[in-house]
């Protein structure tokens, strides 16, 4: 069963390979329990894919340290 168009998911992939498989892993789960009856929609992809970044986001912290030069004087 093709419950969703594989450029589309492959697309994702190529960007972010772990929303992918977590795509892949919610899908597989509603199909085997039944919930999927019919090709996903585009609109559904998107909403599957912003619930996946809400569960999985990640705090980037940026630390910016500046290195002096042998001509920086501290006098």
């Amino acid at each position: 069963m093709r419950l969703l168009k594989d450029e589309n998911l492959s697309r994702i992939a190529l960007v972010k390979p772990d929303k992918a498989r977590g795509v892949e892993d919610v899908l597989l789960r509603a199909a085997q329990s039944g919930g999927i009856s019919e090709k996903v929609s585009e609109e559904r992809l998107i909403s599957l894919l912003e619930q996946i970044n809400t569960h999985t986001s990640k705090q980037t912290k940026v630390t910016i340290q500046r290195r002096r030069s042998v001509l920086d004087d501290d006098d």
